[in-house]
């Protein structure tokens, strides 16, 4: 199953409130604790305990962070331990049954089983709303674990402030150095009620407390300051006493969190918030109306589509403030700043999607990226950032992709001259990534950066889109300089056999190469079948380059039905058999645009079935109902697009390939106030291939559509058969 979590979150809410099931420190004597890896968004179906509700989450991330704020109801002796998952009554952990766990966009609820605690979730965009109600007891406690971390071990915690405000109002920060280095989140913690006592636990190694040492600081002291803090709040509540607390988050300052909560939920009507977000997913999700195959179809797509709304997150308080990458406080100017770009996944079809149902949204994702390259100190867009820092995960320079895409698409309410500006930068850093020996030769060798292949493969894609980025520039110098640059994909492909392979500086080709293998073959996430199969850009040369049509669609054939040997996943946390065809391997994002491949071919009706295939064996609408990870809702956004019928196999292009549409009807109510309609004649789970294309009452006869023709608004139909055509 990939990793997402069943809590509550408005659409690109910055709060994300959610279960943790377990906890797992990433490092166990000082190795690397394998466990850790499921806990990416903090929540697994498997288990049967519950260790808190935190409020920040990635969704179906590869890595992790985050994790902030960790708040568990509790009742009896206190515990500030939260124990071991296995051992009940070892912490402060309850255990649960899925029975008496209920999740909706924008609501989560659990019952509690040792405490009989209902805990109810809900949130606006940057205020999370916790209700719990207890049975009679004079001996309830609100812990507030500020030690708890997703991905979590010693010194993450950098420091953690709180102050009691009053008797019912706590504020604090907290800044971690992980995944993000330097991050600091601030929060504004209200009750619904006072608490009659509190105190905290500072499990810190203090070697100097100055003169706080006159105070005893554990309990009812109403200031905390430390590395490592859980904090208690305690109640006498009645039987069926709601205990709720309003959570505001901000990058900014507790004021910043302060004025979020006022702004957003200035008021204790639990169902009130709860209808109001739910107003919202209803208006986001009904920008897509589909009429499906069957009930599970429908709980499928929309599952997916609201995956995909969940990043990148709303970064900024209400007033428009906002932590920049340069630690600095910054004010948007004419959009919304947004955070938590995994772009090497989310530039092949969320963001897309994006330009298709969320062009506005989209824009000021750019915008904020924008941002990002000018607070730089490398003078970079964006390449996987969240939460004011730059993690430097993964390869290419996938931003400019996103604002290629966003041209094609005519989506260009920004400054495209400081775009442009803002790619070359990025794209000419000589200390980024063998950029330097990319620019003087040609390709990156092997023995000067690893994973040189996939680097260089995704530069000259990337190169590509720069150059589309200058003709709608008008720069022609640029668009001639970055054309040839995004030829350099040929220069790692041996013609002996058949693959891009890696070489070494010298100009030689690496020895003992294996095609099968992922690791020490110039490849990430990937191997040379997948890899040698990324030139979006340029795919009629790749196809030539690799012997012709009908070679290439007999090799795509291989992909799909030969046998990948166990030995060549053993070592992946992120690839299981659960999303592997052949060699194909959907699970992850590298080759998502593969299947659609036989399109470039004349074999169209291969693409068709092998779409629809996929759709329906690598999707379902229960707890596995994913074949990897969603990260960060790329892998949701290709079932959208494919089950609608075409899929952006070269985003910057403004193209489509057509697939085989897995819905009856479909209505995509754009921004700009049409309507396009998705229509198939003849449609079943038997008949995935299509006899006849009409756009506009004309018959289509190729094999893409135009992003042009659907923003215009109209109707394709669709005619389904059971025989290849």
């Amino acid at each position: 199953m990939g990793h997402t979590f069943p809590g509550a979150a408005a659409p690109f809410g910055m709060v994300q409130l959610s279960p943790e099931t377990n906890q797992q420190e990433m490092f166990v004597d000082g190795q690397y604790n394998r466990d850790t890896y499921k806990y990416c968004s903090g929540y697994q179906y498997s288990d049967n305990t519950i260790f808190g509700f935190s409020h920040t989450h990635f969704s179906g991330t590869g890595h992790s962070d985050l994790g902030d704020f960790l708040i568990m109801p509790t009742t009896g002796v206190l515990n500030l331990e939260p124990g071991v998952a296995d051992e009940t009554a070892s912490g402060y952990h309850s255990t649960f049954s899925h029975k008496n766990e209920y999740a909706e966009p924008g609501y989560y609820s659990v019952l509690l089983n040792e405490s009989k605690i209902k805990a109810e979730l809900t949130a606006s965009e940057r205020v999370g709303f916790h209700s719990y109600t207890f049975s009679k007891s004079d001996t309830a406690h609100i812990i507030l674990d500020l030690m708890s971390n997703i991905y979590n071990y010693d010194d993450k915690n950098v420091w953690t402030f709180v102050r009691v405000e009053n008797d019912s109002l706590v504020t604090g920060y907290r800044q971690t150095s992980g995944w993000a280095r330097t991050r600091t989140v601030y929060f504004a913690m209200q009750f619904s009620k006072a608490f009659s006592k509190y105190g905290h636990k500072k499990y810190d190694k203090v070697d100097y407390n100055g003169f706080y040492r006159r105070f005893n600081e554990t309990e009812n002291f109403p200031e905390m300051a430390g590395k490592n803090i859980r904090a208690y709040f305690d109640f006498d509540v009645e039987e069926n006493e709601k205990v709720k607390i309003k959570f505001a988050l901000s990058s900014v300052s507790t004021e910043g969190a302060l004025k979020n909560l006022d702004a957003e939920i200035p008021h204790w009507d639990f169902n009130k918030v709860k209808k109001q977000t739910q107003e919202k997913w209803n208006r986001e999700l009904s920008k897509i109306e589909i009429v499906s195959q069957s009930p599970e179809d429908k709980v499928i797509f929309y599952t997916a589509l609201y995956h995909t709304m969940l990043s990148p997150i709303i970064y900024e308080d209400v007033d428009g403030n906002y932590r920049g990458l340069d630690q600095n406080i910054h004010q948007s100017d004419g959009f919304i700043n947004y955070t938590i770009f995994s772009l090497w996944d989310t530039f092949r079809a969320l963001h897309p999607l994006f330009n298709l149902i969320q062009p506005g949204r989209n824009v000021d994702m750019i915008k904020s990226m924008l941002a990002h390259h000018d607070q730089s100190v490398h003078n970079m867009l964006p390449i996987w950032s969240h939460y004011s820092n730059e993690n430097w995960c993964m390869i290419g320079y996938h931003s400019v992709s996103v604002i290629a895409d966003a041209i094609a698409k005519g989506n260009t309410n920004f400054d495209i001259n400081h775009a442009l500006d803002a790619c070359k930068n990025t794209s000419t850093n000589i200390y980024f990534d063998g950029l330097d020996y990319y620019m003087c030769i040609d390709f990156i060798p092997e023995d000067v950066s690893s994973n040189s292949v996939s680097k260089t493969l995704e530069f000259s894609y990337d190169d590509w889109c720069i150059s589309r980025i200058a003709n709608g520039a008008k720069k022609y110098d640029v668009l001639t300089e970055y054309e040839k640059r995004s030829q350099n994909f040929v220069n790692l492909f041996n013609e002996s056999s058949g693959f891009m392979q890696p070489k070494l500086s010298t100009g030689s080709w690496k020895p003992n190469f294996d095609p099968l293998n992922t690791h020490g073959q110039g490849f990430i996430e990937g191997n040379a079948w997948t890899y040698s199969l990324f030139v979006p850009h340029e795919i009629d040369k790749m196809i030539e380059m690799m012997g012709g049509k009908n070679q290439f669609s007999e090799r795509l054939d291989s992909l799909f039905t030969m046998q990948l040997d166990d030995k060549y996943i053993a070592h992946n946390e992120d690839i299981t058999r659960d999303g592997i065809i052949g060699n194909y391997v959907h699970g992850n994002e590298p080759g998502h645009h593969i299947p659609y491949l036989y399109n470039w071919t004349g074999h169209d009706w291969k693409t068709q079935e092998r779409v629809r295939m996929i759709m329906e064996t690598m999707y379902g609408n229960k707890a596995d109902g994913l074949c990897g990870n969603d990260d960060a809702g790329q892998m949701s956004a290709w079932y959208v697009f494919s089950a609608l019928g075409f899929y952006p196999v070269c985003p910057g292009s403004g193209k489509y390939a057509i697939g085989s549409p897995l819905v009856k009807n479909a209505t995509v109510n754009l921004e700009n106030g049409k309507s396009f309609q998705i229509k198939t004649k003849n449609q079943s789970q038997e008949n995935v291939y299509i006899s006849k294309i009409i756009l506009n009452g004309k018959e289509l006869k190729r094999n893409y559509i135009l992003h042009s023709e659907i923003v215009r608004g109209g109707e394709i139909i669709f005619n389904m058969t059971n025989k290849p055509i």
